[in-house]
């Protein structure tokens, strides 16, 4: 082949054969789907796998990992209560249009001492590294309160959450995280993210998803309440009601 063609096309796969020498990352799940029962009380999903290097070398530089597990994404109205003239009510609200249900990250480090905060901000490695997506106009210095407080407030019940250090890498090939799993979790499908980190630089990202859903009787009520809203709606009330003559009728015998 002429010296002259050669140079287009070595120009042309210089790309792939990059990207090739890159390691690769193989990601599993313990469950691939969890089913919530009355009786559930929360869960741990494990989450592992193994680098792949090219040409089955061994790591010269030490990698670093980190894996997200995030939940669906979801509109949130957030609501401020303030005490006026001694009473509590709410005085001032914020919707977000993109908060996670559930965000739950694990690293080998802290996120601070892998990345920069770009980076940081690129991925949405943290739970303040989140892109909510303010639906309001507001001043930033409100903005940013109200995030704090829809953090603050999700990070109390469990569904947000950080852990700096657990992420266990050996041999700088495998590795293994446990992701706590809270009973109140939302239902949907959620998305595990493993980052394969190097010197400042996200070498590879691999995803996996898990299926959340009720099962039984919960997801009976579940899909009737989304399904037949009025029919719902007219039952709860019927049964509040008869629930409380039947309390009212027992106290009455009992006096």
């Amino acid at each position: 082949m002429s010296p002259r063609f050669r140079l287009p096309i070595i120009a042309a796969l210089a790309p792939l054969l990059i990207a090739a020498a890159k390691p690769l990352l193989v990601p599993d799940i313990s469950s691939r789907q969890v089913e919530i029962r009355y009786t559930f009380s929360g869960t741990q999903l494990l989450l592992f796998g193994a680098v792949v290097y090219p040409d089955g070398r061994t790591p010269t530089e030490p990698v670093d990992i980190a894996v997200v597990l995030r939940g669906p994404v979801q509109p949130i109205l957030v609501r401020e209560k303030r005490k006026i003239a001694g009473i509590w009510m709410n005085a001032d609200s914020s919707r977000f249009r993109s908060a996670p249900s559930f965000y739950a990250v694990a690293s080998s480090h802290p996120i601070g001492d892998l990345v920069d905060e770009r980076t940081a901000a690129i991925y949405e490695l943290g739970v303040h590294n989140l892109q909510l997506s303010p639906g309001s106009a507001a001043l930033p210095d409100r903005e940013r309160h109200f995030e704090e407080g829809l953090l603050d407030l999700r990070s109390r019940q469990g569904l947000y959450s950080e852990s700096p250090h657990g992420v266990e890498i050996t041999g700088g090939v495998l590795y293994r995280a446990v992701i706590t799993i809270p009973s109140q979790v939302p239902v949907g499908t959620y998305t595990a993210e493993t980052f394969l980190i190097e010197r400042g630089r996200v070498l590879a990202v691999a995803t996996r998803d898990i299926e959340i859903d009720k099962s039984g009787f919960e997801r009976f009520v579940a899909v009737a309440a989304r399904r037949h809203r009025l029919l719902y709606g007219l039952t709860c009330v019927l049964l509040s009601l008869a629930l409380g003559w039947s309390a009212a009728a027992g106290f009455r015998r009992r006096f």
